[in-house]
């Protein structure tokens, strides 16, 4: 684990300089064109590639790749593939998304599948036909939450290591060796391109990266956590990915109250809103990462807890989330309304 970790961030750290000049060659340039961008000057954007770069040398190397694993990797090319094209010419969401469901069916076809949901009472439902269908839903639905994060300098690459060190903890507590190498490969590549990425960035991890990060993240919860038969098989991974997954719901569910698409892009994201706020780029990553931190060490306490433990911690948890959110939303409305009127004030 320590021998991935290292290759990778060296490698990653290596191959970031080659992916910003990559980026000149194809054009591949985020140009601050509207208003949901932070940034004022052109930046280069497919830097994920260093990540996958530093992720694949060191599981190449140092991870022993069966049928399944094979799968969840070839099916993570196929969206850094996809990625690069959508980085330098900005693909359809409708075209994306099926490339995205075929990525997603190769590990499934491998093997990489959630037999079951375990309930509260010990007891579980097995999924049986519906079992690749929820899989593919599942890896989808994180490449997509991860990606839609991915809004200010050093965030997604930020969250991802997060919960990429949760998965890695709670892989060593379990024994699976395999899914902690990988973790540990994916941390170090992720620690490897954060000095480029953090703000401010020279180069962004684009689709190419961000898609992959979700993607990784998924598909390993699915081979390690979702294969252990205990009650909280399917708390652990929602709880690390928790953030994506609430910012993706909030901004499915807001879209349709407002009659918007599903895929239009807006600037309600929750690290807009802590912009909007009056946090810079720094308070607001360091905010989320301060709520990703504590989902993560939730799940490592909760996976290592006995069941009444692990109940009593995750009400504590949800209801510290709660009022902490509310009260970021009441803060934000009282500043929204002294601004509206200053701004009568003035008229």
């Amino acid at each position: 684990m320590m021998f991935a970790f290292l290759l990778a961030f060296v490698a990653a750290f290596a191959a970031t300089p080659g992916a910003k000049w990559l980026a000149g060659k194809i054009n591949a340039i985020d140009v601050p064109k509207d208003g949901r961008r932070m940034h004022k000057k052109p930046i280069p954007r497919i830097g994920g590639l260093a990540i996958v770069v530093g992720f694949y040398a060191a599981v190449a190397i140092f991870c022993p790749i069966d049928k399944e694993i094979m799968g969840i990797l070839v099916g993570a090319l196929i969206l850094v593939a996809l990625g690069m094209v959508d980085d330098t010419m900005a693909l359809s969401a409708y075209l994306k998304f099926p490339l995205q469901i075929v990525a997603a069916v190769i590990p499934v076809l491998c093997g990489v599948n959630i037999a079951q949901l375990t309930l509260p009472n010990g007891g579980f439902i097995p999924l049986g036909v519906f079992s690749p269908v929820v899989t593919v839903l599942w890896i989808v639905a994180i490449t997509n939450a991860v990606n839609l994060i991915d809004g200010l300098d050093g965030l997604a690459v930020g969250v991802s290591s997060i919960a990429s060190l949760a998965l890695l903890v709670i892989a060593i507590l379990r024994g699976d060796y395999v899914v902690a190498v990988m973790m540990a490969a994916l941390v170090g590549s992720c620690f490897g391109f954060f000095p480029y990425n953090f703000n401010p960035a020279s180069i962004f991890m684009g689709d190419t990266g961000a898609t992959f990060l979700g993607y990784i993240l998924a598909a390993i919860s699915v081979q390690g956590v979702f294969k252990a038969y205990t009650v909280v098989s399917v708390i652990i991974p929602v709880l690390i990915l928790g953030l994506p997954i609430f910012d993706t719901c909030s901004a499915i569910i807001r879209r349709l109250i407002h009659h918007k698409p599903i895929m239009a892009p807006d600037k309600s994201h929750l690290h807009h809103k802590l912009i909007d706020m009056g946090l810079s780029q720094r308070q607001a990553i360091l905010v989320i990462y301060s709520i990703c931190i504590l989902l993560g060490l939730s799940a490592i306490v909760i996976s290592a807890s006995s069941p009444l433990k692990w109940m009593v911690f995750l009400i504590a948890i949800v209801a510290a989330l709660v009022i902490t959110m509310g009260t970021f939303k009441r803060v934000w409305n009282k500043q929204a309304q002294s601004s509206s009127q200053e701004d009568e004030d003035k008229k």
